[in-house]
């Protein structure tokens, strides 16, 4: 007879690490082991048992309660049969002595053991298994086993016990998602009425969650776009299309706009848990980032505190956001970045940075680490994933930090400064190979440098856990991570990289380059069911399907923007050339344009250039020829506050003309919302190219040879969507209007009038001495 009480799940290791941790957080150095997975240490350990050795077993264990039923499952390292007699083998690599290693060593790795033993003892009707650990001592490459014999009775009382001290946290999950799914059922769209476009989108997010597909999105400004993919997955949670959302996006302000979508919901009925990520440099309560319990009194007995810390924000918040989790964490002294990821684990939906499910360092493998979650992504900006994944997914050293470093360690441990001689040796015959050319583009790793790569990672080891504290520490300490980074991109280092050397000023660079990170991507999607990936500039489609890992099988939408045409005067001045070698002419007939816009109508105006050196120019020649003009610059670097300096300058109402310079591409041509009058026209001064550099060649090279499309893939289109981005400044609301000028005869050929958005199809060309009657003309219109 089908049980039809909903399901509560845990993992085996969860399970065990929730219930039975205690102690403090100590990120001190402490072996490799606590640094990277031991997969491969699992594999060679199982491939070296033998026959009667089965690898990765399932196993699965469902206690019923009168509401609901408790599955603990996981996979066991292996399951050793000899005659009779069977043994769970728990596998655990380590850069502790063997010898001292004993069967106190560690209670968790009995406890997870355990755990597996009863379920299979349980399954098969066995009265004594046996619990084997097998430790894997990394330096030596040696093995030690610790077999202990239990009776099913004496494994059934403490995997009852675990359980029992679980059962809170499971009927609060159980009754949350009661509450919850409820909550859903009867929420309606946050908003009187549909705008044009949302309620389309809407359904082909439903459609693509409840076929388990990807769904690339064209969705402009006023749109909705936020809560026009998240109501829909609401939706498919509440009717258990979906257990968890991930709502991925690369800007703070944006994942603020996530949380006032989901205020928004919660004042028309909904309950449900959401958590926001926050980098642990920007919520950490230290001045330092230091994560050991000697230098941090929130570090120290994080673990014994943590769990009450959990219950109480989740017996009390729904919205558990930056300023709800440090006032929580401050509360309970634990710390705020961990505490936040544990609370991942309660929450409905995750809000975070797009390398939280990406990058291949610090993905969140708590909940992606077997592929197997139904999970929903919904990646927001999605535009800049393509440059984001070719960062993640690649890996750079340096030849000073060999030589600098081996300096430092020559006396302390000649044989690691013996190594890092041996790797500045490897980046000189790089640099030698480069000969008159200022770089080297090669297919393969060079042997060599892998091999000692891979005696650094090792040999440093004993060196970052005697010396702590030592002159360098913290430099070799961070070089360690980067070989590390090295050795795990190395291992995905295929015909979709290249390795290059570059000679940089007085240093040598060598750069594991992700050229085309779309398998990558791909496979990375595959850590949840369904993904939607959506932007306001995803033009063309077909590229960024591509480039983003989806295929020619998966959905793809292109909604018109919702704002009447109307409101906005799209003019493109195409008698001007913006290209390098004719910048310099450029400049008085650019000036003739920004005074032609601003002097028709009095209010706030951006002028995107696409270098720093073309901006400072044309600013000093606006400057000579009107001293009045209220003109702010964006600069380089610039910090936190300075940029809400900047946006502050733009007021709505302006008693005069305000004009900020900025850079295409830079802090202030995506993500920022002047609405109303505070921004009423973008002059954007050409097509947008990036510099030309040795990745963006390398980029033109691989697709010139793939499909014909270098200069597309390297340059025009990611140079075209900063135009977009940029020209989606000024009409922010339904009520905006305002001047878009597109400077540089390019705009007028054909290949870029193709990347143009359709509902840009009333763009009016425009000179110098025309320009002037055709924004009167609009102004007037709206008197």
């Amino acid at each position: 007879m089908e049980n039809n009480k909903r399901e509560i799940k845990i993992s085996v290791r969860n399970l065990v690490e929730f219930i039975l941790r205690s102690g403090s957080i100590d990120s001190r150095f402490a072996g490799k082991s606590n640094a990277v997975e031991g997969t491969r240490i699992h594999k060679k350990v199982q491939k070296a048992a033998g026959p009667e050795y089965a690898t990765e077993v399932f196993l699965k264990h469902t206690v019923e309660y009168d509401e609901f039923l408790l599955t603990v499952e996981g996979r066991a390292d292996g399951i050793i049969k000899r005659g009779d007699m069977v043994a769970i083998d728990e596998i655990k690599s380590t850069t502790a002595p063997l010898d001292i290693i004993d069967e106190n060593y560690n209670s968790l790795h009995w406890a997870q053991a355990k755990c597996y033993a009863y379920i299979y003892a349980f399954d098969e009707g066995i009265n004594h298994i046996n619990v084997q650990l097998t430790y894997y001592q990394i330096d030596t490459e040696q093995m030690k086993c610790i077999e202990k014999t239990y009776h099913f009775d004496e494994l059934k009382d403490f995997f009852c016990q675990l359980v029992d001290s679980y059962l809170i946290w499971a009927r609060f999950m159980y009754q949350w998602s009661i509450q919850r799914d409820q909550s859903i059922k009867n929420l309606a769209f946050p908003f009187e009425n549909y705008r044009k476009g949302q309620r389309e989108l809407a359904v082909a997010v439903y459609k693509t969650i409840s076929g388990q597909k990807k769904l690339f999105v064209q969705a402009p400004t006023g749109v909705g776009k936020t809560i026009s993919t998240l109501f829909p997955a609401v939706k498919a949670m509440g009717e258990g299309l979906t257990s968890r959302i991930f709502y991925l996006t690369a800007k703070t302000i944006t994942r603020s706009v996530v949380e006032e979508a989901f205020a928004k919901m919660r004042a028309g009925g909904l309950k449900m848990k959401t958590v926001t990520l926050t980098a642990k440099a920007k919520i950490c309560f230290k001045e330092k980032v230091i994560c050991n319990p000697d230098e941090c009194e929130y570090a120290r007995g994080h673990y014994d505190r943590v769990n009450d810390a959990i219950k109480d924000i989740l017996e009390h918040e729904d919205q558990l956001e930056r300023t709800a989790i440090e006032r929580y964490a401050e509360k309970h002294r634990v710390c705020p970045f961990e505490y936040s990821l544990d609370l991942t684990e309660w929450a409905d939906t995750v809000i975070c940075d797009y390398n939280y499910v990406f990058d291949p360092q610090v993905y969140l493998r708590r909940f992606f680490a077997d592929n197997s979650g139904d999970y929903t992504f919904l990646i927001d900006e999605a535009h800049n994933l393509v440059d984001r994944a070719r960062e993640m997914f690649s890996a750079e050293l340096y030849k000073k930090t060999f030589l600098s470093l081996k300096k430092v360690t020559g006396k302390k441990s000649p044989s690691l400064s013996k190594i890092l001689g041996r790797l500045n040796k490897c980046m000189l015959d790089l640099k030698k190979q480069c000969g008159e050319s200022d770089f080297l583009i090669q297919s393969s790793i060079p042997r060599e440098i892998s091999i000692w790569i891979n005696h650094f990672v090792t040999e440093c080891e004993e060196y970052l856990i005697t010396q702590q504290g030592s002159e360098g520490y913290e430099d070799l300490l961070q070089l360690y991570f980067d070989a590390l980074a090295f050795i795990r991109i190395s291992e995905l280092f295929d015909e979709r990289y290249v390795a290059y050397t570059e000679k940089t000023n007085d240093d040598v660079k060598f750069k594991l380059f992700c050229v085309d990170p779309s398998h990558l991507l791909g496979e990375a999607l595959k850590r949840g069911k369904a993904s939607v990936l959506f932007s306001a500039t995803l033009l063309p489609l077909d590229y960024y399907r591509s480039i983003l890992g989806g295929d020619s099988e998966d959905y793809k939408m292109y909604l018109r923007s919702s704002f009447e045409s109307r409101n906005r005067c799209l003019l493109i001045a195409d008698r001007v050339s913006t290209k390098f070698r004719n910048r310099e002419k450029s400049y008085s007939e650019i000036v003739k344009y920004i005074k032609a816009v601003v002097n028709k109508k009095q209010g706030n105006y951006m002028i995107f250039f696409p270098s720093y050196a073309y901006m400072n120019a044309v600013y000093n020649e606006l400057m000579q020829d009107c001293p009045e003009m209220d003109v702010y610059i964006q600069t380089p670097d610039m910090a936190e506050e300075d940029r809400e300096d900047f946006l502050g300058i733009f007021k709505e109402n302006p008693k005069k003309s305000t004009l900020g310079f900025c850079v295409l591409g830079g802090i202030f041509s995506e993500g920022i919302d002047l609405k109303n009058d505070r921004l009423i026209g973008a002059i954007i001064i050409g097509v947008g190219l990036p510099q030309i550099c040795l990745e963006r060649d390398i980029i033109k090279d691989y697709f010139s040879k793939k499909n014909n499309m270098g200069y597309e893939y390297a340059y025009m289109y990611p140079g075209m969507n900063k135009v977009l981005q940029a020209a989606g400044r000024v009409i922010r609301s339904e009520t905006d209007r305002g001047i878009i000028l597109l400077v540089d005869e390019r705009f007028s050929e054909r290949g870029y009038q193709e990347l143009f958005p359709k509902e840009w199809a009333d763009y009016k060309r425009t000179h110098i001495n025309l320009i002037e009657k055709q924004i009167e003309r609009f102004w007037t219109d709206y008197k």
